[in-house]
């Protein structure tokens, strides 16, 4: 590969930028002992995440979420509030807005789960004409399957072994580091947003040249300009499209609406498998709270609709194609990050997505991994 380093125009030399393709990279001879080395670092770190994603999880939590409420407490400095106490009022303001939330949506949502065994058993009274067709086809499958398979011996008679309740033994097992891992993001998040740009004063410190303390100033900036722009946008068309959910299952005569919206909100973070498990949501506590089937289907086809239009027009036009993701991405590190760390893995993974392709878009070198992500 060729590099022109300086052109010359007259009398004056000026620096032409250095820009690495993929191609050129490609081009380069392959060292297979540098490659195996590569892999197993590689490895090591998703092992360390793995097994530290107790730790990590408030971490990349609370990172995040300071990106996205810095401009509250910048905009509190503004008006003469230091930003030790700004960052107090935003949190103080965050964990009551929560409160309130979860008091307000805690009688609705333990109703829906004490109701739970008798919604199964009237559901099951609704979906019978459906269930004797398919059950006449696997009986008939059964008994074919008896006349070419071989007669098989009395099974043994099982013994019942009574568990304990699985939420009671999750509260107990997972209730005490849940606790203990909000604590601990609560924490990172006050001081993250109390000492905002100490990290970065203490980069532009460790530069040795003028022009590397501007570029790194540049880049940071510019990074935590877009992030803030992506979660706050994202946010806000969550918030817009269970409102609109809301609002229209309210019309429609479901019952408790905010509890439908809040649910849409929160799913539509985890993209394509959220709204799929909104709509499975819907569809059953719509079938469970009308007699009419066929009127019962208007909730999540209404839903799939509003998801659909929200999807495939609102946010790509609000956030532009610089901040768009490959789909077949997306649903990669879906997969990944809730192997790594669950339901929360599942919930982060478009924002730590997005994070580094706004990360590879500002470094050079890595500009292709920007575009093959996009």
């Amino acid at each position: 590969m060729a590099f022109d380093d300086r052109e010359e125009t007259g009398a004056a030399e000026k620096p032409v930028v250095r820009r690495l393709r993929l191609t050129d990279v490609l081009r380069r001879p392959f060292d297979i002992k540098s490659v195996a080395l590569t892999g197993l670092f590689v490895l090591a770190i998703f092992y360390t995440m793995y097994f530290m994603r107790a730790m990590l999880l408030p971490l990349v939590l609370a990172l995040l979420l300071s990106y996205l409420l810095v401009p509250l407490v910048r905009g509190l400095a503004k008006i003469r509030i230091r930003p030790l106490f700004g960052a107090g009022i935003v949190l103080l303001a965050l964990i009551g807005g929560i409160g309130y939330g979860v008091s307000r949506l805690s009688e609705p949502a333990s109703d829906w789960i004490e109701k739970a065994p008798y919604s199964l058993h009237q559901l099951r009274q609704k979906l019978l004409p459906l269930k004797k067709p398919i059950e006449k086809v696997a009986q008939a499958t059964g008994e074919i399957d008896k006349l070419t398979s071989p007669e098989e011996p009395q099974a043994k008679p099982q013994t019942v072994v009574v568990k304990r309740s699985a939420i009671a033994e999750a509260f107990f097992t997972q209730g005490p580091e849940f606790v203990a891992s909000t604590v601990v993001m609560v924490i990172l998040l006050y001081f993250l947003l109390a000492y905002d740009g100490v990290f970065l004063t203490k980069i532009i410190r460790i530069m040795p040249r003028l022009g590397d303390k501007k570029r790194a100033v540049s880049i940071m900036r510019e990074i935590e300009t877009q992030i803030s722009r992506y979660l706050l946008t994202i946010t806000c068309i969550n918030i817009c499209l269970g409102v609109a959910v809301g609002t229209t299952v309210h019309f429609l005569g479901l019952r408790n609406p905010v509890m439908w919206g809040v649910m849409v909100a929160i799913l539509n973070f985890v993209p394509y498998l959220g709204a799929l498990t909104g709509i499975i949501c819907m569809t059953l506590g719509a079938v469970l709270s009308f007699d009419s089937l066929g009127y019962a289907m208007i909730f999540p086809a209404t839903y799939m609709l509003i998801a659909i239009l929200e999807g495939n027009f609102i946010t790509p036009m609000v956030l532009g194609r610089s901040l768009t993701l490959n789909p077949v991405i997306i649903l990669i590190s879906l997969a990944f990050w809730g192997w790594m760390w669950g339901i929360s893995g599942m919930i982060l993974a478009v924002p730590i997505l997005a994070t580094f392709k706004i990360f590879c878009d500002h470094i050079e070198p890595m500009e292709p991994i920007a575009e093959f992500m996009s």
